[in-house]
């Protein structure tokens, strides 16, 4: 029994380490694929240029799900998150650091520790289960305090426990399961990811001012490195690469905030209405939400602020 625990615990750490090598080859040609728009359509305007960005995401996007369905070859998502933080700070640190304050260079340094620090906790954090024993004692105590009838789920308590596919395991306050870190998000973690999503925002938003002065002061300095280039062809190609690595990540930038901007935004308007995301993806399956009528020729919504859950 023990030697089968210890093939158990071997086979399952092989295979996250493999995934995460599978991630990091991931992230290292999503990177050198948005690189090559700076490289090839230097001329072109920023938006084109982000637009040629967006699309070489969804490229290997697209390469990533066919590997998994055809291939079998799986990667890790928070390591996929994690290697890309990564090789940002990297990038700040070998490029764009020479040209930022001293304040500005601390600012962005915690704010990635808080990120760190925060994805580490929510991959830990427990969302919310509710063990089968739990269930049943919930059940009971209303059915004896209350007077709602043993197993019934539209009690108030239960009412936002739902169940998790990914996680196999049931969820108090459960709005979704979240891929990028590797956990569901419920009621109890879900001001830290609130808290993470903003946090995110903020780095990347600072990021891409650092890289914006950094870009600015290499104008500058176009002619004199336009002469050096000349004169020393080895130097001219090591200032391309710096130019589209710093570029690159900027527009990395621009696109991570835009659909985490948006993402933030929805998750600000479930606040304010006091409902989920699996809830309105999958309202036909509560009745809660469901249309009835209470009088001839008048409908009503059961809305979730009917049962007032906290």
């Amino acid at each position: 029994m023990v030697q089968l625990n210890d093939h158990m615990k071997l086979s399952a750490s092989l295979q996250l380490i493999g995934r995460c090598i599978v991630s990091f080859i991931f992230v290292v040609l999503t990177q050198f694929a948005i690189s090559l728009v700076p490289r090839f359509f230097s001329d072109s305007p920023f938006f084109i240029q982000l637009t040629l960005s967006a699309l070489v995401l969804l490229v290997v996007v697209g390469i990533g799900g066919w590997s998994r369905r055809i291939l079998r070859v799986y990667a890790s998502a928070p390591a996929f998150v994690f290697l890309n933080i990564l090789f940002i700070w990297g990038s700040y640190v070998a490029v764009i650091r020479r040209a930022v304050s001293n304040l500005m260079d601390a600012l962005f340094n915690g704010q990635i520790a808080v990120i760190v620090i925060g994805l580490c906790r929510i991959l830990s954090s427990d969302p919310g289960r509710v063990t089968h024993e739990s269930l049943c004692s919930d059940r009971l105590v209303e059915s004896s305090g209350f007077g709602v009838e043993p197993g019934n789920k539209n009690s108030p308590s239960l009412r936002r426990v739902r169940y998790c596919k990914s996680c196999k395991a049931h969820i108090k306050g459960f709005d979704h399961h979240c891929p990028a870190f590797g956990n569901c998000i419920g009621q109890n973690n879900y001001v830290l990811f609130i808290a993470l999503l903003l946090g995110f925002l903020t780095a990347e938003a600072s990021y891409l001012v650092c890289s914006v002065q950094f870009v600015r002061k290499s104008q500058k300095f176009d002619r004199n490195w336009l002469e050096v280039g000349h004169a020393f062809p080895f130097l001219a190609a090591e200032i391309n690469l710096v130019g589209n690595l710093a570029i690159s990540t900027m527009l990395f930038s621009v696109l991570q905030i835009l659909w985490q901007g948006v993402f933030l935004t929805w998750h600000l308007y479930c606040v304010c209405f006091n409902i989920k995301t699996d809830e309105w993806i999958n309202w036909k399956k509560y009745p809660e939400f469901q249309l009835v009528q209470s009088e001839p020729g008048e409908y009503d919504y059961r809305i979730i602020l009917a049962y007032g859950y906290q």
